[in-house]
């Protein structure tokens, strides 16, 4: 039986398996990068609901798993020497998982750092843009009258979805034929910005075919379509 009683956050969250995978977060872009993963690859885990509405993500059991207060975050109890591991940030989840399960990123080297590379560019340009256009365009920043801020978002997220489209022609995936992490990285957040943040009419998604089919691809396979709703809302 694994032993979780090191880590603060169990307090809040008791860990009903602790021999499993402990993932918090909650069904946001950035927190489904992690569910979908774990859906895809196989490997038991158990999701704890992080509830920003109570502001779950600003307690101390989980800021002592991830000072910067965002989720998700994981303790995988079996981690490198079969001692516990506790990971914040999407991108260095998504790597970890994927060399601990060998799946979902190439095995050749340059393909590797390619797929790498793919997963840095959603890190520092679609998840902060989309979400920036999110605030303008849906929430608070509507109501300001100089649409400029927005204006300059809808640009950056145009020509954001313009690289995808360009990296998908003639593509499946963004590695070509192979699903990757930097497709599970991208396309929540894509889906995000078309439905939740409702900005599809403004940025033109349907001047980006590629990317429109590819999202489509996406959502249909079985493991996103579970994944999504991971942790499940109260």
């Amino acid at each position: 039986m694994s032993d979780l009683s090191a880590f603060p956050i169990t307090n809040k969250w008791p860990a009903q398996h602790p021999e499993r995978l402990q993932l918090y977060s909650l069904p946001t872009p950035n927190g489904v990068k992690v569910s979908i993963m774990l859906e895809e690859t196989g490997l038991p885990y158990e999701p704890h609901l992080v509830n920003f509405a109570t502001q779950d993500q600003m307690s101390p059991e989980f800021l002592s798993l991830n000072p910067n207060n965002k989720i998700p975050a994981i303790i995988d109890p079996h981690g490198p020497g079969d001692q516990p591991l506790a990971l914040f940030e999407t991108g260095a989840i998504l790597i970890y998982l994927a060399n601990k399960t060998g799946q979902l990123v190439p095995k050749d080297a340059a393909a590797r750092y390619q797929t790498i590379q793919w997963l840095m560019w959603q890190m520092g340009g679609i998840g902060p843009m989309f979400g920036q256009l999110g605030f303008f365009h849906k929430f608070a920043g509507k109501d300001y009258e100089d649409k400029r801020p927005r204006d300059r978002y809808v640009a950056e997220s145009k020509r954001l979805l313009a690289v995808l489209d360009q990296r998908l022609a003639g593509r499946a995936w963004i590695m070509g034929d192979a699903y990757t992490i930097a497709d599970i990285a991208t396309f929540p957040w894509v889906r995000n910005l078309i439905g939740f943040y409702e900005a599809g009419d403004l940025v033109g998604i349907n001047d980006f075919a590629n990317v429109t089919r590819a999202l489509a691809k996406f959502v249909a396979r079985p493991a996103v379509a579970k994944g999504l709703n991971i942790p499940p809302r109260n």
